[in-house]
């Protein structure tokens, strides 16, 4: 379990209302994961279900949440990420709100400030959706 004290926006640059994960809960060096608690508000709501848009942008926020955690292992700010493509998106249902995400990231590849990841979001250990994400990670100088 990573430290509770650090509030998650220590770890990534979006900012509500674009937040989509609460908690970073493990990391390795292979494998991070996060959780979320869908609320009624949340801007990818639609009737009472968490969108597919969501489902992607969660993903990607537990990859920044990665990103976010290593640079504050090396006392290093934030760094700014981008998806720079989504492959083999597969949403088996979406989700209601009040329902908690558990999201994994697996790192199948780094090359220097780009990660290829596979990602699966599940609830109450039910999958919900897989995709394979290429994302840009901004260097700082």
């Amino acid at each position: 379990m990573i430290d509770p004290v650090n509030s998650i926006e220590s770890l990534i640059p979006q900012r509500p209302p674009f937040v989509m994960i609460d908690q970073l809960t493990w990391y390795d060096e292979k494998i991070t994961r996060t959780v979320f608690l869908i609320k009624e508000d949340n801007i990818f709501v639609e009737n009472k279900k968490f969108c597919e848009p969501g489902l992607v942008e969660n993903i990607a926020q537990t990859a920044a949440a990665r990103a976010g955690y290593l640079a504050g292992l090396q006392n290093k700010p934030v760094q700014l990420g981008y998806i720079g493509a989504v492959k083999d998106l597969v949403i088996h249902r979406l989700p209601w709100v009040n329902d908690e995400l558990e999201t994994e990231i697996t790192i199948e590849n780094q090359i220097f400030d780009v990660m290829l990841i596979n990602g699966k979001v599940s609830c109450n250990g039910v999958l919900l959706a897989t995709c394979e994400m290429k994302i840009f990670i901004t260097q700082t100088k």
